[in-house]
């Protein structure tokens, strides 16, 4: 493996009620003010929002609400939010949602206390943060980007047509709470959209080097095995709290940087996936569902011996009577059956991006992954999104 040095600063509490057991105490260490940030206000009619306001008010907090966080976060939405957080001298922020939703607030505990640009100083190119972001505690509720455990966060700035994620372990949220029951009232196509992001993040990290045996491979392996099972069962019972507890916490050990350790990483799916969304809005994992599979035909040849464990370890695939090649594509092509299984979709179109669409300027404006088996070119991205299509 690699070298690396490993640090988590979250402190995550994971089970069944536990944001009533432990919400007020962990709020009850921050000052009186708290803005507490939400989407659509789906939180409203499920029962999340009125535990939060009760645990809040066990704590005597006084709470500002910032509502309306899009599924594609944007750089306006983030200086709107920092704004509300300035203007009400908040203390804590407190975000309750998805991946969305915890993105736009560890931006936006940057940008309240900022006085410069955090576009052009921290995402436009990577930055070193010198000051203390506002804290942040977030509630997850639906499971899929593993932001709760992490300082990633992708922001879309629509003027300039940029979806850019960076990861500041500064922005890393002091709590997280994880209740797998807050995930039930999660729309079904949602549900397997954000699982597929799950193994996509797993994926992007495994197709990497090195090659040689190592304990991040073989825990991206059973976290792939896990997020295949688990999603099954969860289509089949959307109440079954063993599949959705699993599926939640997958998705954390996706993104805590744990999995990551002594490997390159390849997330130009990711990248391509990000400009898309940024021209079109589209559904970030039913993007993703797209992508990959075209994308692992043009480089599993050059990853052939990841590709085949991928197969045989992950897909289960007899290796009896065929040779690697033929493995490793057997790998990919059972990806894009369980796509279809699914019910995500399998191409552009049927993804709703309009035949209008510039793909080739989207390609153009895609940034190239240096962790890649093969590196891409624009040119080729570009042909990947026409197969795509």
């Amino acid at each position: 493996m690699n070298n690396f040095i490993f640090e988590n600063a979250t402190k995550t509490y994971f089970g069944k009620g536990c944001v009533k057991e432990y919400l007020a105490f962990l709020s009850g260490q921050y000052g009186e003010n708290v803005m507490v940030a939400y989407g659509g206000g789906s939180i409203k009619k499920n029962g999340v929002y009125d535990q939060v306001m009760e645990c809040l008010k066990k704590s005597g907090k006084n709470v500002v609400e910032f509502s309306g966080i899009m599924a594609n976060p944007t750089y306006a939405k983030v200086l709107e939010g920092a704004k509300l957080a300035r203007e009400n001298k908040v203390d804590l922020l407190l975000g309750i949602g998805g991946g969305s939703v915890m993105d736009c607030c560890k931006a936006i505990s940057m940008a309240a206390v900022y006085d410069g640009d955090i576009w052009t100083d921290f995402w436009e190119r990577p930055g070193i943060i010198e000051f203390e972001p506002l804290p942040l505690g977030v509630i997850v509720t639906v499971a899929g980007t593993g932001s709760e455990m992490n300082g990633g966060a992708v922001i879309t700035n629509e003027t300039r047509k940029i979806k850019t994620g960076r990861d500041y372990p500064k922005c890393n949220p002091k709590f997280a709470l994880l209740d797998p029951e807050y995930t039930y009232s999660v729309p079904l196509k949602q549900m397997v959209s954000g699982s597929f992001d799950i193994l996509s993040h797993i994926m992007e990290t495994y197709f990497s080097l090195p090659d040689e045996d190592n304990v991040s491979d073989e825990i991206s392996e059973a976290l792939m095995r896990s997020v295949i099972r688990n999603l099954r069962a969860a289509i089949v019972n959307p109440l079954d709290y063993t599949a959705r507890s699993n599926l939640m916490w997958d998705a954390t050990m996706a993104e805590n940087r744990i999995i990551k350790l002594g490997k390159r990483t390849d997330f130009q799916c990711h990248q391509m996936e990000h400009q898309l969304g940024a021209y079109t809005d589209c559904n970030h994992g039913a993007g993703l569902a797209v992508l990959h599979p075209v994308y692992y035909r043009h480089i599993y040849r050059d990853g052939l011996s990841k590709f085949r464990k991928f197969a045989v370890n992950v897909w289960g695939i007899c290796p009896d009577q065929k040779n690697d090649e033929e493995l490793a594509r057997a790998g990919v092509e059972a990806l894009a059956d369980f796509i279809r299984e699914i019910g995500l979709p399998s191409s552009l179109r049927e993804l709703g991006v309009d035949e209008k669409a510039d793909l080739k300027a989207i390609a153009d404006s895609c940034a190239i992954s240096a962790g890649s088996y093969r590196k891409m070119t624009h040119e080729e991205i570009s042909e990947i999104f026409k197969e795509c299509f």
